[in-house]
C-alpha cells in the first residue's frame, strides 16, 4: 500500500487479536511499529515479529499514562504519523446482572482510551500537519449485541467521537476512520465461546461466509485506511463482519 513504507505507527491493545495483526500488517508495509499493551510480555511478542519495532506498556484508560507511551515511542521510532486504538474489553452478561464496576471498565477502556489515545496523538499531528487514525469500534456499536449492552453504547460512541473529530482535524491534512470488525477469533472470541459454545455457534452461522473474520483480514483494512490509498477518506466507518451486516 502507498505512503506507509518508513512511517511510524503507534498501536494499542497490541499484545494479542486484532491489535497485533494490525501492529504485524503494518510493519509488512514497511511501517515502524510501538506495540503498546498494559500487557507488556504480549506487547515485546508482537515487536519481535516486526522488523524495526518497540514495545510500551500502558493503562489508555489515563491520558498521562497514554502520553507517556507517545513520548516513548517517539523516542525510539521518531514523530507518529499513525495511530491505531484497538484495546478493548468486555464481560458478555446481561445488562440486568451487570455492575457499575463493569460498566466503569467497559466505558474506560473502549470509549475513554479512544478519545485518549486520540488526545495525546494529535497535537504532534496538527504541528506536523499530517496523520492517519484508524479507531477500532464492532458491529455491536452500529446494531447492537444481546449480553454486550455497556459494551455496544461504548463501540457507539467511538464512531459519534470519530466522525465528530475526523470533522475538526480535516483542515490540518489528519483523516480519522473507523474500523467495525464482526465475531473475530481472538482470544477474547475463544474465551467466550468456550464459555458458551451455543452462542458461537450462532453467531458462525449467522454470518454469510460462515466462519469469523481472521485478525489479519481485519489488520488488511486498518492498514488500507492508514494508507495513502485511503488519503481522501475521513470520517467513515467500514465492517469487516463476512456480511453479517450490510450498510
Amino acid at each position: 500500500m502507498r505512503g506507509l513504507e518508513g512511517r511510524v505507527a503507534l498501536v494499542t491493545g497490541a499484545a494479542s487479536g486484532i491489535g497485533r495483526a494490525a501492529a504485524i500488517r503494518l510493519g509488512e508495509e514497511g511501517c515502524r511499529v510501538a506495540a503498546v499493551d498494559l500487557n507488556l510480555e504480549g506487547a515485546r511478542e508482537t515487536a519481535d515479529r516486526i522488523e524495526r519495532a518497540c514495545a510500551v506498556q500502558a493503562d489508555v484508560s489515563y491520558l498521562a499514562a497514554v502520553r507517556e507511551a507517545v513520548a516513548a515511542a517517539e523516542r525510539e521510532l521518531g514523530s507518529l504519523d499513525v495511530l491505531v486504538s484497538c484495546a478493548g474489553w468486555d464481560r458478555v452478561e446481561p445488562f440486568v446482572s451487570s455492575t457499575e464496576e463493569t460498566w466503569d471498565r467497559v466505558i474506560a477502556i473502549n470509549l475513554k482510551g479512544v478519545i485518549a489515545c486520540t488526545r495525546a496523538v494529535l497535537d504532534g499531528m496538527i504541528e506536523r500537519r499530517s496523520g492517519a487514525i484508524v479507531n477500532i469500534s464492532s458491529d455491536a456499536g452500529r446494531v447492537g449485541s444481546s449480553g454486550e449492552v455497556v459494551y455496544s453504547g461504548a463501540k457507539a460512541g467511538i464512531i459519534g467521537f470519530s466522525k465528530a473529530v475526523a470533522r475538526e482535524v480535516a483542515r490540518h491534512g489528519i483523516r480519522v476512520n473507523v474500523v467495525c470488525p464482526g465475531p473475530t477469533d481472538t482470544p477474547m472470541m475463544a474465551d467466550m465461546r468456550a464459555a458458551n459454545p451455543r452462542l458461537g455457534e450462532a453467531l458462525v452461522r449467522a454470518i454469510p461466509f460462515g466462519r469469523l473474520a481472521r485478525p489479519e483480514e481485519v489488520g488488511a483494512a486498518v492498514a488500507f485506511l492508514a494508507s495513502d490509498d485511503a488519503r481522501y477518506i475521513t470520517g467513515q466507518t467500514l465492517s469487516v463482519s463476512g456480511g453479517l451486516t450490510m450498510a
